[in-house]
């Protein structure tokens, strides 16, 4: 079964320990500039928003991608840069709607989150539920619960 990473804004605290999982996982420092994963903070609303690569089924960045660096891992479904074959063009990163794939100037080549694997280092650290890595099929569940929470709700009044 294929999993998902999910990220929930209301439980993230900042405290960026994921950011510092994944930059170790993939690059080996501790170097939040090149972590996969990235904590967007609005000050204003006092919000912390994890957020990553969703590993869209119709991925734009792997079809602008020129040399088809860019491919599926069968067993996560994650979209992989394959470093051996990517030129550093940054085709994807204008191509992906969501701004989550950047550039590496130390190696001239892009980074993408690749779920590690199917063991997200970033789920792992991450000291509250956040992040979590679940069953595709049962991503939406949460928030099919709440919403019939508040339909429910509306109905009884």
């Amino acid at each position: 079964m294929v999993k998902v990473l999910l990220m929930d804004a209301k439980e993230c605290t900042g405290c960026m320990q994921c950011e510092m999982a994944c930059s170790y996982q993939t690059e080996g420092a501790f170097n939040p500039v090149k972590s996969r994963i990235k904590v967007f903070e609005f000050k204003e609303q006092s919000l912390f928003v994890p957020y990553t690569c969703t590993q869209c089924d119709e991925a734009w960045c792997m079809k602008v991608c020129p040399v088809d660096a860019i491919s599926v891992n069968d067993e996560t479904g994650a979209k992989i840069v394959s470093d051996d074959v990517c030129v550093g063009c940054k085709v994807c990163t204008i191509a992906c709607p969501f701004g989550t794939i950047n550039y590496n100037a130390d190696t001239g080549k892009v980074l993408k989150c690749d779920l590690c694997g199917g063991e997200p280092a970033c789920v792992k650290i991450c000291p509250t539920t956040a992040l979590s890595f679940v069953e595709a099929d049962k991503a939406g569940m949460g928030k099919m619960r709440e919403w019939a929470a508040k339909t429910d709700a509306s109905l009884q009044t």
